[in-house]
């Protein structure tokens, strides 16, 4: 694998690549533990500042939204007003064998690190296991469409994984999935909402960045604006 991530490793991006076991969380720890660069797929903690891609070391880095200032774009306001005819709830993580069937044709969409079990990605107990965990449910005519999961601390949450059928890509239902979380910790008073990571460089990411009142982690431990984000450089 490439080493050379377009000049700038080692030089100016530092490495950091921690993972840690913890079966359960306390709200405020989780909130502390989002805000220092980490994520979880159920008890597994993890952050890291390179993602292998594309046989290239790439820049990785978090991302939250700042809930209070967020507001849809054009064509976000668009996947919503798309969505309507569908039906939305929201309820405890208790995913079960139509989540697990959605998954298997989800994961269809992958041709490299195809994921085998849902329970990668949320644990075998997703509600209280390492904190409270909510389930976005999209549904057209009771028939499962998609379903995301989010994690909850006190102030903030942490969207986890979704999945939807490919089969209804014009809808753009991750966005929808995301929209529908982002309304939610509103609702709930969250003052942040964690979306995972994404990298400077191009990436199958790179919808993440399209989110309005958006926040990078700089691995010197500092929020700064979306705005502010290293530019995407190639080498000569």
């Amino acid at each position: 694998m490439s080493q050379s991530l377009y000049g700038t490793y080692p030089a100016s991006w530092p490495l950091v690549a921690e993972g840690r076991h913890m079966a359960f969380v306390d709200p405020k720890a989780m909130d502390e533990l989002w805000a220092a660069g980490w994520r979880q797929f159920g008890t597994e903690f993890f952050r890291a500042s390179l993602m292998a891609d594309e046989m290239c070391l790439k820049r990785q880095v978090a991302l939250r939204v700042r809930v209070p200032d967020f507001a849809p774009s054009k064509s976000q306001r668009r996947t919503m007003r798309r969505n309507r005819d569908l039906e939305v709830r929201i309820s405890p993580a208790r995913p079960g064998p139509e989540e697990h069937a959605l998954f298997a044709v989800h994961k269809t969409r992958f041709e490299r690190n195809v994921p085998s079990r849902l329970e990668e990605f949320l644990g075998d107990e997703p509600d209280g296991t390492p904190c409270r965990c909510m389930q976005v449910s999209i549904r057209r005519h009771g028939e499962l469409l998609a379903a995301s999961f989010l994690a909850l601390g006190k102030r903030a949450c942490s969207s986890v994984y979704a999945v939807f059928n490919p089969g209804e890509s014009n809808r753009r239902l991750g966005i929808f999935t995301m929209l529908l979380e982002l309304d939610y910790a509103r609702e709930q008073g969250m003052d942040y909402c964690y979306t995972g990571y994404a990298t400077i460089e191009p990436s199958c990411y790179d919808y993440k960045k399209q989110f309005g009142a958006l926040e990078y982690f700089e691995w010197d431990s500092v929020w700064r604006a979306a705005e502010e984000m290293p530019r995407c450089v190639p080498a000569a």
